[in-house]
């Protein structure tokens, strides 16, 4: 195995890969693969991890957390400054779930819900 990075079902690719530019300071790699059909699947970094982003497909059993209601994965972010990062991502567009704060299991970590229904937890080691 040489790599390991989630892929993100998002309703609307174009939108996803704005907000997370803006959010995260994502950074798109090579070329968007674009169906003639309308889907797509866009390739991310994220300060060197590599995040996919792909057009839901609820027929093959990947519906978008908009489609669904809910989520089922937590995304973690450890970044030297949690409270600046999840400003931004709010500032993007994100809602905030809970705030950064000091956690009792020796994390300073908030959580951010994106606009695609995707949650997103910011923190640092105490």
């Amino acid at each position: 195995m040489s790599d390991v990075y989630p892929f993100l079902a998002v309703r609307d690719v174009d939108a996803a890969v704005a907000f997370y530019t803006q959010a995260f300071g994502a950074i798109e790699e090579g070329e968007r693969v674009r169906a003639s059909d309308g889907p797509q699947v866009a390739v991310l970094s994220i300060a060197g991890h590599r995040l996919g982003v792909a057009t839901e497909a609820p027929d093959l059993g990947t519906p978008s957390p908009e489609t669904l209601g809910a989520t089922t994965v937590r995304i973690s972010l450890d970044v030297d400054d949690p409270d600046a990062l999840a400003a931004q991502a709010v500032t993007a567009g994100a809602r905030e779930m809970f705030a950064v704060a000091d956690q009792p299991y020796g994390m300073r970590q908030g959580r951010v819900v994106d606009p695609f229904g995707h949650h997103w937890l910011i923190g640092r080691p105490l």
